[in-house]
C-alpha cells in the first residue's frame, strides 16, 4: 500500500451534460478517514466517487489526492449495475483485481493463494469456483470486497455497499472495512442506512441541494475483525 495521502477538494464543481450536479464543494479527507457520504438521490454522490477516482471530469475547481495513482485507488461501484453474464467463477475475479498484473502476464500461484485468502476473509471460501452468475446479490457483494481486497489500496471507494445484501453479509462487511480503517487506509462509502452511519461512520458529507455540509461523530466508529 502507497502513503496515504490527504485528499483535499477546492471549489469542485461537477455536472452531467449542462446540469451541475455538485457546486462550491470545498474540504479535505484526511489520511486513514472514514467517511459516509450521505444525501438524497440525485445530490451527487456517485458522481463525486467517479471524480475522486478520475472517472468524471470536473467542470470547475480541483482535487488535490497527493500524487495517487490510478492503480493506487479503489472504486467498488453498485453491484447492482455490473454486468454479471460473462462465465469466470468468483475466484477468478479477485484474482484478476486491477492492473497491477500488466498486459499478458500469467497470475502467480501466490496471487491465486492471496485471492483464495480474501474469499476466506469475506466467508465464500467454498465458492472459489462457482460461477459469479450463480450468485446472491450478498455473495455476489462479498466478491467485490474480496477483490477490493486485494487491490491493496489507499484510498477506497464504496459506493451504496450494503444495498440488497442481508444483515449478515453487512456485519461481515462492515468487519471488512473496520480493517481498512484499522491498516490506515481513507475510506469513503456512500450510504442511505442512518443507523449504520450513525454507529460506524466518524465522518460524514451530506451533499443537498443547499450545499455541502461536513459532520464529525466521535461516538461512531468500526472494530477491524
Amino acid at each position: 500500500m502507497k502513503a496515504v495521502p490527504a485528499v483535499t477538494l477546492n471549489q469542485v464543481e461537477l455536472r452531467h451534460g449542462r446540469r451541475v450536479i455538485v457546486s462550491g464543494l470545498s474540504g479535505t479527507f484526511d489520511p486513514g478517514s472514514l467517511t459516509a457520504l450521505i444525501g438524497p438521490n440525485g445530490a451527487g454522490k456517485t458522481t463525486l466517487l467517479r471524480a475522486l477516482a478520475g472517472l468524471h471530469p470536473l467542470a470547475a475547481g480541483r482535487i488535490n489526492n497527493g500524487g495517487l495513482e490510478a492503480r493506487d485507488i479503489a472504486l467498488l461501484a453498485q453491484g447492482s449495475h455490473l454486468d454479471r453474464s460473462f462465465p469466470i467463477t468468483c475466484l477468478d475475479v479477485v484474482a484478476l483485481a486491477t492492473n497491477r498484473l500488466g498486459p499478458f502476464r500469467a497470475v502467480s500461484v501466490a496471487r491465486m493463494a492471496a485471492a483464495r485468502a480474501a474469499l476466506e476473509r469475506v466467508g465464500l471460501a467454498d465458492m472459489a469456483n462457482r460461477q459469479i452468475q450463480a450468485l446472491s446479490a450478498g455473495q455476489f457483494q462479498r466478491v467485490l470486497f474480496a477483490r477490493t481486497i486485494l487491490q491493496d489500496a489507499s484510498l477506497i471507494l464504496l459506493d451504496e455497499p450494503f444495498t440488497a445484501v442481508d444483515a449478515a453479509t453487512t456485519r461481515v462487511l462492515l468487519s471488512v472495512i473496520g480493517s481498512w480503517h484499522a491498516q490506515g487506509r481513507t475510506v469513503i462509502a456512500v450510504l442511505h442506512d442512518m443507523d449504520i452511519v450513525r454507529r460506524c461512520f466518524p465522518r460524514t458529507l451530506s451533499l443537498t441541494a443547499d450545499g455541502a455540509v461536513w459532520g464529525i461523530q466521535p461516538d461512531a466508529g468500526l472494530q477491524a475483525a
